[in-house]
């Protein structure tokens, strides 16, 4: 049998909606890229999402064999705690538009838990493989910040459908082992498929014009990019520049937008008041994802805070760029940064732990350099293409449709 179309549901993220607004990030560019990439490669995705308040067309084309299908259900406003009861709906509505136009997919592959409900359905129905990347885990959520909350269905349907799917995709090693420790998933279902990044939008730029064009000057720049919610960790950040003292001087530059109006944003504000960096920092608020480039190269350090990551796109982009990165050691973060190398990994959340090794990369042109330069080679292995040919591997494999002796796809 071979693979020539497969249904994505993606349903709380829409891949046309910009990163860093509202609840969109990371996996809205991942599965806006990955389809991108099969489709190149001749593959036909139908991205299923669910109807939002600013859709302009039901359906949209994003490239060579590539469509985003708007499905209809509840409230176009609806908050993602309301989602889960319209599963049923949104499933309703995905079956009456495939039988409607004659869809047949070879393979379903849903993207975070809510999606992965309506893909195990939907799998079913066809009698077709499902294969699924949740992206991020509600257990390990819980786990990694006091005070997190879940909804009580999450932990159930990851669990049901870790034992039901045909494969799940896990970015890390420490995510594949999660799965296993938490929820008593057969590890030997679980395939690492890491994410990727878009090595011609991030790349290499010179440091002195992008700076001129943001009007930055001599300062020493530590850059945060993702959505401001209090699990990435941003007090961190705040609490580490207090801890330095650069001759140059050190400006932090926060790009992203709250996801709960502006509760977090004023809250990081005020700690930052408190340690009198209210003039040092500057929220940018969400920049378009092709300006982000902009930002990774004027910068001389990005810093990953976050209390969880289970793939952590941002480092990975930074490194495209030729930016080290200081991060916690969470996650899929240990399988991106090259601690020592490419930047340095922090097992705990210790100020002045962030604050040495940030400094150790901003007093050394030789280092920063040098890590910039390993970096880019670590990321260049990343690209969007050869993720997309480990994962219509995976999608062959599955389908009963081995690879040949040179390794091609059927």
């Amino acid at each position: 049998m071979s693979v020539k179309r497969a249904a994505f549901i993606t349903l709380h993220a829409c891949p046309l909606a910009a990163p860093g607004q509202g609840k969109s990030g990371g996996m809205n560019v991942y599965v806006r890229q990955l389809a991108s990439a099969l489709g190149n490669m001749g593959m036909q995705i139908d991205i299923f999402t669910r109807e939002h308040s600013d859709v302009v067309n039901r359906i949209e084309t994003i490239g060579p064999n590539v469509r985003v299908i708007h499905i209809a259900a509840g409230d176009t406003e609806a908050h993602v705690g309301e989602l889960y009861a319209l599963l049923p709906a949104f499933l309703k509505q995905l079956n009456a538009f495939r039988e409607e136009e004659g869809l047949k997919y070879d393979i379903v592959h849903s993207h975070y838990w809510l999606s992965s409900w309506v893909g195990r359905e939907l799998s079913q129905a066809m009698g077709v493989p499902h294969l699924v990347t949740f992206h991020t885990l509600g257990l390990i959520k819980m786990q990694s910040r006091a005070g997190e909350v879940e909804q009580p269905e999450r932990p159930l349907v990851e669990a049901e459908v870790m034992a039901s799917a045909d494969r799940i995709i896990a970015f890390s090693p420490h995510e594949r082992d999660a799965m296993a420790r938490l929820y008593g998933a057969d590890a030997a279902k679980v395939s690492l498929v890491p994410c990727g990044v878009d090595l011609s939008v991030f790349r290499p730029l010179d440091q002195k014009t992008v700076r001129d064009r943001l009007g930055l000057n001599g300062e020493k720049i530590l850059l945060y990019v993702g959505r401001v919610e209090p699990l990435k960790g941003l007090d961190l950040l705040v609490e580490t520049a207090a801890q330095m003292d650069s001759e140059d001087g050190v400006r932090v530059i926060v790009v992203g937008a709250d996801v709960n109006g502006d509760r977090e944003m004023d809250r990081v504000k005020l700690f930052a008041k408190e340690r009198d960096l209210e003039g040092q920092i500057d929220f940018v608020g969400q920049v378009d994802h092709k300006e982000l480039p902009l930002y990774y190269n004027a910068a001389d350090v990005c810093v990953v805070p976050s209390y969880y990551e289970s793939f952590g796109l941002v480092a990975l982009e930074s490194m495209a760029c030729g930016t080290p990165v200081v991060a916690t050691r969470v996650g899929g973060l240990s399988t991106i940064i090259q601690h020592g190398r490419t930047g340095y990994l922090k097992p705990w959340r210790c100020p002045d732990a962030f604050a040495n090794s940030v400094e150790m990369i901003i007093s050394s042109d030789g280092l920063q350099q040098s890590m910039g330069t390993a970096a880019r080679k670590h990321a260049e292995g990343m690209g969007w293409d050869n993720v997309a040919s480990m994962m219509w591997d995976e999608y062959t494999i599955l389908a009963g449709c081995p690879l040949d002796d040179n390794n091609n796809k059927c």
